[in-house]
């Protein structure tokens, strides 16, 4: 008895109408039924399981195309940097030479699920730009549902996608076979090499040539690290120390971001998410799309508006500050709440306090924020009130949210010496809080 290989979507290389029927209406009873039903036998298991991660993931199977996450002179310079640049004439000459009249697409991506080359038959290519199947999309499992480079990467293996086993409907007419491409000393994952078309894609035949294709890539990679290291080596000079990006958000109703080339106000949104990227970053860790919904919606939000958002910001701030997989920076990134922060843990109560100008996004109300911002303020206002200083607790009180604080104003009062002349206006000032309490209770 033959054994069918799991990773092959048609071991006879025909397409067929009835499995195509099947399998859609697998996929719609997965998507639409909330008990999670079994996977049907009509569905690999490579394919089933690869759906569950979309749908985890928050891919919506009818949604928008996948983000654009690099654009004109940022794809430019990310490719002519990219390890698997040296190595595109040998993918060309294997895979591209022959594509248009093979009626192919031949994609290159990068570990993230980025494409970096997107060559092949022209026809094609014009309606592939309809998905938004173009150079520097991003075509992620998680972002773009079930596709064999996507879930090539997911999976570290090469796999074809047949038609309607793709998550998203609006790809179902396409077939596509892919393998991942690894560098041959490190092991380190480099990207994927895949063929997109019709049927015709799906059958054993082509994702062989994808593989030998790869076998040849990972070849050339290894000769070129050979001559590398066979060069004299030849000391580089040392590049002047950069600043690290600082992210300003006290006192701010928007972020503003200084980078080396010059600052950026941020919008609300993109000040949230760098922040609480920044958060995770303080803690050593990252987030994936579904913890940042929930830190940055109170209520219910769609994973993907997150990602959308992320992609903007990528574009904003650079590939080289925000990683994805999980969402997590990849630079220093230096916040003025961690300054703050830092300067109260080293029990620098008045440097603080003149770092601080306010609370950390006013205007924010994502929960991760007002949980950020609730420690920092507690833990300046705990600080200003154990130190009994009339000078700190006076500076303190000239913040908004001391305004209403009948504690502060009542310490601050109390440690006032008699003939200081701001004591007057602090009486007066807590004797309007009196006859109209509106400050904590603690």
């Amino acid at each position: 008895m033959t054994t069918l290989n799991p990773w092959v979507a048609l071991p006879d290389g025909l397409p067929d109408p009835a499995l195509t029927g099947r399998l859609r209406a697998a996929h719609e009873a997965l998507v639409t039924r909330s008990d999670r039903p079994a996977a049907p036998g009509s569905v690999r298991a490579v394919v089933w399981d690869s759906w569950r991660r979309s749908l985890g993931s928050g891919v919506d199977p009818d949604g928008v195309a996948p983000p654009v996450d690099l654009l004109d002179d940022e794809l430019l310079a990310y490719r002519a940097a990219h390890p698997l640049a040296p190595v595109l004439p040998v993918i060309r000459r294997l895979l591209v030479e022959d594509a248009e009249a093979d009626r192919m697409i031949v994609a290159v991506s990068d570990a993230d699920g980025r494409m970096l080359w997107v060559e092949g038959d022209r026809q094609l290519r014009a309606r592939a730009e309809v998905m938004h199947f173009v150079e520097g999309a991003c075509w992620s499992e998680d972002v773009a549902g079930t596709n064999a480079p996507g879930t090539a990467l997911a999976l570290d293996h090469a796999v074809q996608i047949y038609g309607s086993e793709h998550y998203r409907r609006p790809v179902q007419p396409w077939s596509c076979s892919a393998a991942p491409v690894h560098h041959p000393v490190t092991g380190v994952l480099l990207g994927a090499i895949d063929v997109t078309g019709g049927d015709h894609v799906a059958s054993p035949q082509v994702l062989t040539l994808v593989r030998a294709t790869v076998a040849a890539v990972e070849s050339e990679l290894r000769w070129l690290h050979r001559e590398e290291a066979a060069r004299p080596v030849r000391p580089a000079p040392r590049p002047a120390a950069r600043p690290a990006p600082q992210l300003e958000v006290l006192g701010r109703e928007r972020a503003r971001l200084v980078l080396p080339s010059g600052p950026a106000e941020l919008s609300l949104r993109h000040s949230e998410l760098l922040l609480l990227l920044a958060e995770a970053a303080a803690g050593g860790g990252g987030r994936t799309a579904e913890q940042l919904a929930a830190e940055c919606h109170a209520g219910d939000a769609a994973a993907v508006t997150v990602r959308a958002e992320l992609s903007r910001l990528r574009r904003l701030v650079g590939a080289q500050l925000l990683g994805s997989r999980p969402y997590r920076l990849t630079g220093p990134l230096e916040t003025d709440l961690d300054q703050v922060r830092r300067l109260l843990a080293r029990g620098a109560v008045g440097p603080a306090l003149e770092r601080y100008p306010g609370a950390v996004l006013p205007r924010s109300s994502a929960p991760g924020v007002v949980a950020a911002r609730d420690r920092l303020g507690a833990a300046l206002r705990q600080a200003v009130l154990a130190g009994r200083r009339p000078e700190l607790l006076l500076r303190y009180t000239r913040l908004p949210e001391a305004q209403d604080d009948a504690v502060v104003w009542q310490a601050c009062l109390e440690t006032l010496p008699p003939g200081a002349p701001s004591r007057p206006a602090v009486a007066a000032h807590l004797h309007r809080l009196r006859r109209t309490p509106r400050g904590p209770l603690q």
